[in-house]
């Protein structure tokens, strides 16, 4: 027996073909108003993941709560009340954008008065009002995978999931569909379940992440929780300075180098870049920070920027599937 009051709870869900495992224990909560990302490469067990979720693909073992609901047993009542974009979505060409929303209204059986009016809130939610009456043969990839958000949101879901949402937009529109979702928590308090396999954006956007490799999730937490886990309790500090000439370029790194807690100085590798300070144990990044203000000040060197530098994903991406492959070899 399962606990359901987050929006998506897992335990122990498998997905087996025959002698391949898609899926293997997935154990996974997603809560309201957080957005989650499932991040993986192609084939790791994503879309297997969702497609349970919707009840489209029944597990071989373990279990699965969707809005309080399993959805192997009850998919219908699921679909009806979760909101779904897959990685292509699909829309009439020949119909306009709200054309194509009044469509799937009438299938979720809405009356028109009800509908109209929930369909234009989403046009403008999504930023499509302006364009709602040109045909979507005419839209761009992002716009169409806006239009696809609204009509996610048609049946005013608690829980959203997208299945590689920004695949082939261009940058001004990755940031577009990015934004939309951090305001749909925001707004709505909506559970998000993300899968992707572009680290910067999972990183940008996601409340927390899950790393799947191989049909395994390996880790899961915020960003910080996988880089204490997986990383090599290293932090990082990024130092910006006003440098006049070789000669004060190399008494910086000495002076950067003689500091407690630094084990690594990275250079700038342009003039507008900065210096990269890295720091271990990670705890010590704060006294660090303090330490480089002190002597940039006890030896004349004039400082422009001083920071603590997020962790990458994609660092921690590599170590943890790194990390993984043995006890995925051991359990072969």
């Amino acid at each position: 027996m399962i606990a359901a009051e987050a929006p998506i709870v897992t335990r122990g869900l498998t997905k087996r073909y025959e002698a391949l495992t898609a899926v293997d224990q997935l154990d996974l909560e997603v809560q309201a108003g957080e957005i989650f990302g499932l991040l993986g490469q192609n084939g790791a067990g994503k879309t297997t993941t969702i497609l349970m979720l919707l009840g489209l693909t029944e597990p071989t073992a373990g279990t699965a709560r969707v809005v309080g609901l399993d959805p192997a047993r009850r998919p219908l009542e699921v679909k009806r009340r979760v909101g779904y974009l897959p990685d292509a979505v699909g829309f009439y060409g020949n119909m306009t954008g709200r054309q194509n929303l009044r469509y799937t209204a009438r299938l979720n059986g809405l009356e028109r008065r009800d509908a109209d009016a929930r369909i234009a809130e989403a046009l403008d939610q999504v930023g499509l009002a302006d364009r709602a009456d040109s045909t979507a043969e005419t839209y761009s990839r992002g716009m169409l995978q806006r239009l696809g958000i609204a009509d996610a949101l048609i049946k005013q879901p608690s829980v959203l999931i997208l299945d590689e949402p920004t695949t082939a937009i261009d940058p001004l529109g990755v940031v577009e569909i990015l934004d939309l979702l951090r305001g749909l928590v925001r707004d709505r308090g909506m559970a998000i379940l993300l899968s992707s396999h572009l680290l910067s954006q999972v990183q940008s956007v996601c409340d927390r992440v899950g790393i799947f490799a191989a049909g395994r999730l390996i880790g899961q937490g915020t960003v910080e929780d996988l880089a204490t886990r997986f990383g090599e309790d290293t932090a990082h500090v990024e130092v910006g300075l006003e440098l006049d000439g070789p000669a004060e370029t190399e008494r910086a790194a000495a002076v950067f180098a003689s500091l407690d807690g630094v084990v690594g100085v990275g250079r700038p590798e342009g003039p507008a870049a900065g210096w990269r300070l890295d720091v271990r144990p990670a705890s010590a990044e704060r006294q660090v920070r303090q330490a480089v203000l002190a002597a940039c000040v006890a030896n004349g060197l004039t400082l422009s920027t001083l920071r603590a530098s997020a962790p990458s994903l994609d660092e921690i991406y590599r170590r943890a599937v790194h990390q993984a492959r043995p006890a995925a070899v051991s359990a072969a």
